[in-house]
């Protein structure tokens, strides 16, 4: 029981951690997945449903994959 006291003392900034990183992607990953199911790219949609890379991959679609073509664009 001391140890779990002595853990809990030393890593009691470690859950507000967590909490933020969940929330940070979170917000990335439903804008991603927006923007995916928005642009019909399902092979997308599929990978930044399923994978957690704390919004890196979710800000990659978003900043540089889902620009819409100049085909897209027209239609």
């Amino acid at each position: 029981m001391e140890k779990l006291q002595i853990y809990h003392e030393t890593y009691n900034w470690f859950t507000p951690l967590i909490v933020v990183l969940v929330i940070w992607e979170l917000i990335w990953k439903l804008i991603a997945l927006w923007k995916a199911a928005r642009n019909h790219h399902l092979v997308w949609f599929v990978c930044l449903g399923t994978l957690n890379t704390f919004g890196i991959l979710s800000m990659a679609y978003i900043f540089y994959f889902s620009k819409p073509t100049t085909e897209e664009k027209s239609i």
